[in-house]
């Protein structure tokens, strides 16, 4: 009889500790970070035999989408970068085409060619892949203590860990602060997360003489075991890199942050164009309700209208007129890159 007893007493521990488990391992919250930087864009330089060099714009956006469990702990994580870059002519046109779209470190694969100057033979996404496995269980401020080591002055934070080591040489100091980023930004969402994927668009469309600029539309999402979306977030960078001509300089400061749409909150200026007086993060927040419950293909077969050259895309269905007058072609196909991309 004790021995049966002993044998039930056993089966609920291990059975409640195991449904804890689960429990700590479900999604409740989701995260969208980025840092963006335009610091590598150059003026016009002279090499040391007095050869002119000419100008060259770059911004730099390492992105997370990072779901959490109640414990504030990674369940899953998606990390990636756009690197864009902008060339000139002589008269300051743009020599780079525009309307090719960006691609980030992930999508260019082995084309990014890291391995051949990897001292572990490792590309890019190979090594993001195990960092990102790394920061799985640990809460955001484990993952910040992580021990790191300046390997040189383009890689002041290597990991210094057995674990990543020989796995990971990439210096990660701004995987961590999107990583950061993602958690002070996360949201509630709704039970039963199974993927997580981000999605983008980047583009130089807006891109004008010695005004280069890069879009960037960010999707994470996470979806349930039959594709629905249980929580998304979504924002916009926009890096724009004046150059004055008289100079042949940045008319910007290189160094200062480069801040989302979402970050600006009112300070992005749509409120006082908007016929509905609402501003753009209120409406992607409308249009991010919206989104949740459906499937991507749902999402994508929305509804809607051209208000002009600029809002090709509008809204036109009674759930969203009232609430959403941006153009939302580019967050429809970010949503269904992320659901592309989930695991």
């Amino acid at each position: 009889m004790k021995k049966a007893a002993l044998l039930v007493l056993v089966l609920v521990t291990v059975l409640g500790l195991a449904l804890s488990s689960s429990a700590a391992d479900e999604p409740v919250k989701l995260g969208l970070g980025h840092v963006t930087s335009i610091a590598k864009s150059q003026g016009l330089t002279v090499d040391a035999s007095g050869k002119a060099v000419p100008p060259m714009a770059q911004a730099d956006s390492t992105i997370a989408a990072v779901a959490f469990d109640s414990d504030g702990r990674i369940v899953k994580v998606y990390l990636d970068t756009a690197q864009s870059k902008i060339s000139f002519n002589r008269d300051w046109t743009i020599s780079t085409d525009t309307t090719a779209p960006g691609q980030t470190k992930k999508e260019l694969g082995d084309a990014y060619g890291m391995r051949r100057a990897s001292a572990i033979g490792k590309e890019w996404f190979e090594q993001i892949a195990e960092f990102e496995k790394w920061m799985i269980g640990k809460t955001v401020d484990e993952v910040k203590a992580l021990k790191v080591k300046e390997r040189d002055a383009a890689h002041p934070a290597v990991p210094d860990v057995p674990e990543l080591t020989s796995t990971v040489t990439i210096t990660v100091q701004d995987y961590i602060a999107a990583v950061e980023k993602a958690w002070e930004n996360a949201v509630p969402v709704k039970s039963g997360g199974k993927t997580l994927g981000l999605g983008h668009d980047v583009s130089l469309a807006s891109s004008k003489t010695a005004a280069p600029q890069v879009d960037t539309t960010m999707a994470a999402a996470l979806f349930d075991g039959d594709g629905k979306v249980v929580g998304v977030v979504l924002d916009v960078i926009q890096s724009k890199m004046p150059y004055d001509t008289k100079t042949n300089q940045l008319a910007v400061d290189p160094a200062a942050p480069v801040l989302s749409k979402k970050e600006l909150k009112d300070d992005y200026g749509m409120r006082r164009a908007s016929n509905i007086g609402k501003e753009w993060y209120e409406q992607a927040a409308e249009l991010e309700k919206w989104m949740v419950g459906k499937t991507a293909a749902e999402i994508q077969a929305l509804k809607v209208k051209e208000r002009d050259a600029s809002h090709v895309a509008v809204p036109d269905v009674p759930e969203l007129t009232s609430l959403v007058t941006i153009t939302v072609e580019k967050y429809l196909a970010a949503l269904g890159e992320a659901y592309t991309n989930a695991d």
